[in-house]
């Protein structure tokens, strides 16, 4: 198999997601036959440093061999169940495990497959807790502006990207955006609680107002992906898990990017020393190896739904809830994330990484440097209309997959990225800024 045979398949066969097709006339597609650790290789033996976990799911390192043979082991035994009336001991495991390591005491994981179908998980949830409760009026979200929380109706519903919402418009229930706690993404906004005091001071007028007809809160905490990984103060969590409880609002927090250490810690929520009502959880939770998602609620909401009326009770369902393989996966990964003590570790790493990532911030078109855990961020001060293609295509000359986020440039590689491979990212994002930069 050579690259110009699978590419050309797959122009003729697939429909590739997040994109105009159109636009592999110009870009072309880039084949990947096999990966390992944090390196992708083509069919021609070519490799790239994966600069972005593809699509920020794969967590350890791809083809890590502890989840590959977790994975093969589990497939032999049992390979799949439904969870409507039967269980297998992956899926509690799991349940179990989750429920330990989430701050707060949540708990009854509900699983579906992707970030968006555990977004539409919560705000079913969320509504159906009120409506058991007798007020069905509450049955409106609030989001953060530029908030992203998933493609499927729902969760466009609380999504604040115009390139995936403004085509879906009117299709959409309309909910209730509330200001971003920083004035703009960089490292000193970051540290800014008056932005955070700010908006949480127009988050609680919100309240006060509309909490009759508000089910629920929903941010992604310490940092918005899909904005251009726009970061905020925790004190703006503390304020709004606050606001939340005085006005009987629940708190979604979505974790689906930020979960398993990518902000440093566990989870985000962990740094404002705050729990949510709802904890959506996937992308890194099977190391990027397995499609899987879940929802973990508080023992008050899972009571809410407990009755002896099967109207009263959450009969959402996907036909792989809990798949065992899956959910073996993200046993394993937990387990090499406690014994291997990754996270202490990442957050050596990430200082050597500073280092070698200095000069590019010092960069004349380098603006609003930051870093939280490990991502990294830098806007690029430039005159180019098609910066986020042209930067992608960029580093693909110099060895990594990088993916613009308009003007946006991040890092957020697999933990098993060494320096070596975190020296190529930052060449390759030098390059685009020498190329395609002017001073900021």
């Amino acid at each position: 198999m050579s690259n110009r045979d699978i590419v050309q398949r797959s122009l003729a066969a697939v429909w590739h997601p997040c994109t105009q097709m159109k636009q592999h006339e110009r870009f072309p597609l880039v084949p990947v036959a096999r990966a390992s650790g944090a390196w992708l290789e083509d069919f021609e033996g070519r490799r790239l440093v994966d600069g972005v976990s593809s699509w920020w799911v794969n967590l350890l390192g791809h083809s890590h061999p502890q989840v590959v043979a977790a994975i093969a082991d589990q497939a032999s035994r049992l390979d799949h169940a439904m969870l409507a009336g039967f269980t297998h001991e992956p899926v509690v495991e799991l349940s179990e495990r989750l429920a330990r390591l989430a701050p707060g005491k949540l708990g009854h994981a509900f699983y579906a497959s992707d970030g968006a179908s555990a977004t539409e998980i919560a705000l079913k949830m969320a509504f159906h807790y009120w409506a058991n409760h007798g007020k069905p009026t509450k049955n409106r979200f609030v989001y953060l502006e530029g908030g992203y929380h998933g493609e499927t109706a729902g969760a466009l519903a609380v999504t604040d990207v115009p390139v995936f919402r403004d085509a879906y418009a009117p299709l959409l229930r309309r909910n209730i955006a509330t200001p971003f706690p920083a004035a703009h993404a960089g490292s000193r906004e970051f540290q800014c609680e008056n932005c955070a005091v700010e908006a949480a001071g127009t988050l609680a007028k919100l309240l006060e107002r509309e909490s009759d007809g508000i089910a629920a809160l929903i941010v992604e905490p310490m940092v918005q992906g899909a904005s251009g990984m726009r970061m905020y103060h925790p004190l703006y969590l503390r304020l709004a898990r606050e606001l939340c409880d005085r006005h009987q609002v629940l708190l979604i927090a979505d974790e689906i990017m930020t979960g398993f250490g990518r902000t440093g810690t566990m989870f985000a929520c962990e740094q404002a020393g705050i729990a949510p009502d709802f904890l959506c959880l996937s992308k890194g939770i099977t190391g990027g190896t397995l499609p899987l998602s879940c929802v973990l609620s508080t023992d008050e909401v899972y009571g809410a739904f407990y009755d002896d009326s099967v109207a009263r009770g959450f009969l959402h369902s996907h036909s792989y809830t809990g798949n065992p393989i899956a959910c073996r996966a993200a046993c394993t990964v937990l387990d090499i994330l406690e014994r291997e003590r990754v996270l202490e570790a990442n957050r050596e790493k990430a200082k050597r990484f500073d280092a070698l990532a200095a000069p590019l911030a010092a960069h004349a078109a380098v603006r609003e440097w930051r870093r939280l855990g490990m991502i990294w961020a830098f806007e690029v001060s430039t005159g180019e209309p098609d910066f986020a293609p042209r930067a992608f295509e960029i580093a693909l000359r110099h060895g990594a997959l990088l993916r613009p986020i308009g003007n946006t440039v991040y890092f957020m590689p697999p933990y098993a990225i060494d320096e070596e491979a975190f020296a190529v990212l930052v060449r390759a994002a030098t390059a685009i800024t020498d190329e395609l930069g002017s001073p900021a």
